[in-house]
């Protein structure tokens, strides 16, 4: 029994947490940069308000994760995010392809459950800030509504991924709300004050077949969306979840303190909408219908974006300008809404693609005034249109990666300079020397031992800062991994076989009623022949264009290199097209079989890695139309879209080269490139090897703690966390058995039923050995065993 004397006042139960990365807000940018941290050995405490992890991913708003893969219906091929969020996805996608979003809750709460060094806060809202000076964070202070406690946190670094920036805004960082005009970045996709300067939020339902006859009665705050809402005529009966993203509003608002009233505006358009479904007469596959869920909170899309030492813009984006700080890449389209969302008369968005991704800098990743406070999520230091790309999950939970291990440079590199002044100073007075003079700027470093994020970039450490994130799966467009310390580099690669590109069998035939291009990766130099196989129905022409992307690494097919002509008889034909022009570069090119019903094209079934058909086809959820054709005076390109199908569709041609492609080397493992890029960057082996190998050999014994294998979970497969679903569990081309053994024959490691990109083993007992060697079994009948790495580490 508690019993309490008379007081005039009490105070809340409090508690003081000391850390080394504060990180509000548990979205999937606060996790993956809390996941990436803490696996650096970085102490974290992750502040989430809500009871779940995952923000606008989780059960509470269901939105499904999306980047630069864009629903697949983009040209930015094998673009889906690495590293963590990859692992998140990958492991989502085996246990969850029905995209249950309760079961991806349960999932991020083990993911950072499993992390010692995360100590994690529930419920817990962050209400105040606590200095040491103008421009540095000391602590914050926070409340947890369901244990009534209050918390201050202290850490030298904070990590704000809160969405609506508290943390930034109550320590008094420098940010901005509304459109920028056109002339301050030279934006030409600058929004008018008629369209708006706000992007709005959404709330979404679920509805469930009951196999029989529901009835619905409308709440009494329900409105009239026949007379209320001008896109009342697109609500139906089938669409639920987040197909129903353009249920917008609150544009014209403050999208931060005028939330709870936008709440209430879309819950009267959606019970009213329901109404109408039900109701109207309308429907009557609605009959069965009912009303399984409603969101509760919106789901943001924008309030305060916060300054930077550097602002991303328009040109970044559409340009693909180059950051010597790089860290992270975009790639959704530049996708504007009307501020007056479902109340707009305009379409529900403008989005606009580019030809490829685009670098992310750290610059644009921290405050430009306030030096220890990392910006995380959607407040990052870009402008309203740039924005309006890096603002979707899987881009912000990429950047969250890089900010994780900004936060273990920041560490680490601060860590071993105070140890190497701490030597000068001994040095120097053991000498009877004058102690080092240190830079006044340095002074700080030495007394918190933490850098701030802009001495990473100031004192020199972005190289390192890269390299740790391409270790661990964070691909950074135009970079590679060059790691010293990597025993591989230095090992005498060869293997049991390698796939020799000459031919793919036909297995089948399609009607060619979409145009089709066969992506293939070439040399620079002279074009192997090609020969393609068909049924040809009437006597016809078919058309075939040899096209290139103007930019190596992109993916766009807009120069076209060769157009032939070939006129086609009736019956079962192979036709042979020899190319007159030269490749220009090393990069992919497309080999192109322009429509026609006239013909049935041969395909295969036969799938491997970085081999792949795209086709001109639409996909309207992204506003792909087959074309692109922007107004002159927005900034943006006209370009083709050449996109993929998703399996069990995505066929490739069936084809004979005259000369083969060895685009699959052994070597590909050393090239510290874990996806295809202007090539496959993998080892393939031969499908017709019934135990296939490959093997590491140096001159004298290495001692070896540490093995990293990267393998091909198909980075160009959109994996949307919830709603949609997937036809696989596990991506065929992923090494599900493997197993290593050293050069006395004795297994090291054995693994079987691996679904993950990222296999990170560290050896129970050390391993001195002068060879190696890593068995794969080929994934299926179908599809070869590939690799992308192999490295270790003593």
């Amino acid at each position: 029994m508690v019993k309490e004397q008379e007081t005039i006042k009490r105070e809340l139960r409090s508690a003081q947490l000391y850390t080394e990365l504060a990180i509000v807000g548990g979205g999937l940018s606060g996790i993956c940069t809390a996941i990436t941290a803490a696996r650096k050995g970085v102490k974290v405490v992750l502040v989430q308000d809500r009871p779940v992890l995952g923000g606008n991913a989780s059960s509470e708003v269901r939105l499904w994760i999306l980047g630069a893969t864009s629903h697949m219906g983009n040209n930015n091929r094998w673009s889906r995010e690495g590293g963590v969020i990859d692992e998140i996805l990958v492991e989502n996608t085996y246990i969850n392809k029905e995209g249950n979003p309760l079961i991806f809750d349960a999932l991020l709460l083990d993911k950072i459950k499993a992390e010692p060094n995360i100590t994690l806060l529930l419920n817990t809202a962050i209400y105040e800030i606590n200095k040491a000076g103008d421009d540095l964070i000391e602590s914050v202070k926070g409340f947890c509504s369901q244990n009534s406690t209050e918390y201050t946190i202290h850490a030298p670094l904070f990590c704000d991924s809160s969405g609506d920036g508290i943390v930034g805004f109550l320590s008094g960082a420098a940010f901005r709300m509304g459109a920028e005009s056109m002339e301050e970045f030279g934006e030409k996709f600058a929004p008018t004050k008629e369209y708006g300067s706000l992007l709005g939020h959404s709330m979404y339902f679920y509805t469930k077949d009951t196999g029989r006859p529901v009835k619905y009665t409308a709440p009494g705050f329900a409105i009239d969306v026949t007379k209320e809402v001008p896109k009342f005529k697109q609500f139906n009966a089938k669409e639920h979840g987040c197909q129903l993203w353009w249920l917008e509003h609150g544009g014209r608002m403050d999208t931060v303190h005028d939330t709870e009233e936008i709440k209430w505006d879309l819950w009267k358009v959606i019970y009213g909408a329901w109404d109408y479904i039900k109701n109207s007469g309308e429907y009557p596959e609605a009959e069965n219908l009912t009303l399984e869920w409603v969101g509760t909170i919106p789901g943001k899309r924008e309030s305060r974006r916060f300054e930077g030492d550097y602002m991303l813009r328009q040109q970044d984006i559409v340009e693909q300008r180059q950051h010597e700080d790089a860290v992270a890449y975009g790639g959704w389209s530049i996708d504007l809404h009307p501020a007056d969302g479902v109340f707009s008369e305009k379409p529900g968005c403008n989005q606009w693609h580019t030809k490829g991704i685009y670098q992310i800098p750290l610059r644009s990743l921290y405050s430009k005034n306030i030096k220890n406070l990392f910006l995380g999520g959607r407040i990052i230091s870009a402008s309203h249109v740039a924005f309006a790309s890096t603002r979707v999950m899987a881009t912000a939970a990429h950047i969250g990666q890089a900010i994780g291990m900004a936060a273990y440079i920041a560490k680490h590199k601060a860590s071993q300079m105070v140890e190497l002044a701490m030597n000068e100073v001994y040095d120097s007075a053991n000498r009877g020397g004058n102690k080092p003079v240190f830079e006044s700027s340095k002074i700080g470093i030495y007394e918190s031992a933490y850098l701030t994020p802009r001495e990473i970039v100031t004192e020199g450490f972005i190289a390192e800062l890269q390299q740790e994130l391409l270790k661990v799966g964070q691909h950074i467009p135009e970079l590679m991994l060059e790691d010293e310390s990597d025993l591989v580099q230095q090992a005498l690669v060869s293997s049991s076989s390698t796939t020799v590109l000459k031919e793919l069998p036909v297995n089948f035939n399609k009607i060619l009623d979409i145009s089709t291009a066969q992506m293939l990766p070439l040399k620079k130099g002279k074009i192997p022949n090609v020969t393609f196989f068909a049924q040809v129905f009437r006597d016809t022409t078919l058309e075939i264009e040899l096209r290139i992307s103007s930019k190596s690494t992109n993916y766009t097919p807009d120069v076209m290199l060769d157009r032939q002509v070939i006129d086609l008889k009736v019956g079962m034909r192979s036709f042979s097209v020899v190319f007159n022009a030269q490749m220009p570069v090393d990069s992919y090119a497309f080999i192109i079989l322009h429509k026609n019903k006239d013909i049935a094209v041969g395909h295969t079934d036969q799938r491997m890695t970085g081999i792949l058909s795209v086709f001109n086809t639409f996909n309207k959820a992204v506003s792909n139309f087959g074309k692109q054709t922007p107004p002159e005076d927005i900034g943006m390109e006209a370009f083709e879209f050449w996109c993929p199908q998703r399996r069990p569709e995505g066929h490739n041609l069936a084809f004979t080269l005259g000369t083969s492609l060895q685009p699959f080397d052994v070597d590909n493992i050393k090239s510290g490139i874990y996806r295809p890029t202007t090539a496959p960057n993998a080892w393939v082996a031969d499908l017709e090897d019934p135990d296939p190998y490959l093997e590491l050999t140096w001159s004298e014994p290495q001692t070896i703690n540490y093995i990293d294998l990267f393998f091909d979970t198909d980075y160009d497969h959109a994996m949307e966390s919830v709603l949609m679903g997937h036809s696989e569990d596990i991506m065929p081309f992923c090494v599900r058995n493997y197993k290593i053994i050293d050069d006395k024959g004795i297994v090291i490691i054995e693994k079987n039923n691996n679904y993950q990109t990222f296999n990170q083993i560290s050896l129970e007992n050390t391993v001195i050995s002068k060879s190696l060697k890593v068995f794969v079994q080929h994934p299926s009948a179908k599809v070869p065993a590939s690799l992308f790495s192999v490295r270790c580490y003593n």
